[in-house]
């Protein structure tokens, strides 16, 4: 048996960042991770020379500091950090057309212009001016400051007055971003483009997406002189760093090993079983990690009200993905590439319907460390539109399997010729990944992108549980899809363990705070 003071089940930005801030406010700290690589949906993994993102690929806010990204904030409190690499422009290939847009106030208004005319950029620099304030409310209170507990009383009570200056637009964070979208906007494109953003930020379109993350994107994205970063050596690079913070103040990373079972004793959460059979005693907190799903298969059935499994277990799930790794030759390719891509087929069918929307990202454009000399490293992905229901029960041995998995590729190749037209001639290196796949490597229940909470349909509920000493962390806990809300969840979750003193000078620290 191995004693700690708290087990992490899962190594997830989420639960790495919650691991390393742990460590940091001086716990003793054990992560378990079923894959043998750390990072879960952000893990880094190489073939044949060629460095691949599993997962995300658009970063911002993270390569200057202080920043309102949770996971800078995080970086910051560990004393870690990553190379960034920072540009400003990618690439979109629409129904309308294909054309290049930036980050920052005014460009996309050019596109507007040449795409759409006058009023539609009237109608953007309205938007922009009624979300100025928004974003600001959006940002008063720093989740770095939030905890379970009394504490967060004095916590996050020292931002109370930067909230109060903005609470008149407090409310309108909470509701659906559509309700702020639909009185300003009447431009069909634009309208479209919206769309299309919420459901990168959220998995689901404007009318399912709080507005608060999209004030929170307006203050990232349409700033002046904002970037956008890569971290150099891959999305890898960013869960070496958080396992640095955790392992240089001793915490521990314990690979290849899946948790089967929560350890409860008089209704408060002890410790977990591994698969290999060994056990793990935690003093202090068990924190899962994992989806609210796959959470709730680890706890002891007997131990939860009926009632609170019921709604967690009926938590609504965004569909799952498809990927498309290549290793390229570039001899000869285009030299005006961006590193990421959006290609939308159809308006009419919505942002979220199934292989609508493709995105494409080619770090290597920018880092190119990440492939052999003359070569590109692409990752493909339709973003969590891929129905599970597709997959489910397939052998994945089987040749209906392998027949299924080369026709719902076919979107992606299709879209990445309209970037490279020669992209099947120029390939070196091959992996298709599907729902199966997500599933398998990353634990994921049905392969699921996460959550699709509605707003004003429901909310994220947070990271506590009616167990004493279990916490959550992760995607199924805080608005948003992608590093900011997981790292988010996850400092959440370290701080209600932590004392107060210890957060308010972890606040200090990272410059949030005077205090």
């Amino acid at each position: 048996m191995i004693q700690t003071d708290v087990v992490i089940i899962g190594s997830g930005i989420g639960g790495l960042s919650c691991a390393a801030l742990l460590a940091r406010y001086g716990f003793d700290v054990i992560v378990c991770e079923s894959h043998s690589i750390p990072g879960g949906a952000a893990h880094g993994f190489t073939r044949n020379g060629f460095k691949f993102d599993s997962g995300p690929s658009l970063y911002s806010g993270l390569s200057s500091s202080p920043s309102p990204n949770p996971l800078r904030q995080v970086l910051d409190a560990i004393g870690e950090d990553v190379q960034w690499a920072t540009y400003d422009t990618w690439g979109c290939c629409l129904p309308s057309g294909d054309f290049d847009t930036s980050v920052g106030a005014d460009q996309f208004c050019q596109v507007l212009q040449r795409l759409r005319g006058e009023s539609a950029v009237a109608q953007w620099r309205e938007l922009q001016r009624i979300m100025t304030p928004l974003a600001k409310a959006a940002v008063a209170i720093p989740p770095a400051a939030i905890r379970f507990d009394w504490g967060a009383m004095i916590t996050m009570g020292q931002f109370m007055p930067s909230l109060a200056m903005q609470i008149g637009n407090v409310a309108k964070l909470t509701g659906p971003f559509s309700q702020i979208m639909d009185g300003v906007i009447q431009d069909p494109f634009i309208q479209n483009w919206l769309d299309l953003l919420c459901f990168l930020l959220s998995g689901l379109p404007a009318n399912g997406t709080i507005a608060a993350e999209v004030a929170f994107m307006f203050a990232e994205w349409y700033k002046p002189g904002v970037v956008l970063d890569y971290p150099v050596g891959g999305s890898g690079a960013i869960v070496n760093a958080l396992v640095r913070g955790l392992e240089k103040r001793g915490g521990k990373l314990i690979l290849g090993d899946r948790v089967e079972k929560i350890i409860v004793n008089n209704n408060t959460a002890v410790g977990v079983y591994l698969r290999s059979g060994k056990e793990i005693k935690a003093s202090q907190a068990v924190i899962s990690n994992a989806s609210v799903w796959d959470t709730l298969k680890l706890i002891p059935h007997e131990v939860l009200p009926q009632r609170f499994r019921e709604q967690r277990q009926a938590t609504p799930e965004c569909d799952s993905f498809m990927h498309l790794h290549l290793g390229i030759d570039a001899q000869d390719i285009r030299s005006d590439l961006a590193c990421h891509y959006i290609v939308v087929n159809d308006w009419q069918r919505g942002v979220a319907a199934p292989q609508n929307v493709v995105l494409v990202s080619i770090p290597s454009v920018i880092d190119p460390s990440l492939a052999p000399p003359g070569k590109h490293v692409i990752h493909a992905y339709t973003p969590g539109n891929e129905p599970y229901s597709l997959w489910s029960g397939m052998n994945r041995n089987s040749q209906e399997y392998a027949q299924q998995k080369q026709a719902r590729a076919e979107v992606m190749w299709q879209a990445l010729q309209r970037i490279i037209p020669d992209i099947r001639d120029r390939c070196e290196v091959t992996m298709v990944g599907t729902p199966l796949t997500h599933e398998r490597f990353l634990s994921r229940h049905r392969g699921s992108y996460g959550p699709a909470i509605r707003a004003g349909k429901g909310i994220f509920p947070g990271g506590t549980t009616p167990v004493r000493g279990l916490l959550c962390c992760g995607d199924s806990t805080f608005p948003g899809i992608g590093l900011p809300a997981v790292a988010a969840s996850g400092m959440m979750a370290a701080n209600t363990l932590a004392s107060v003193q210890q957060h308010l000078q972890m606040l200090k620290d990272i410059r949030l705070s005077n205090k």
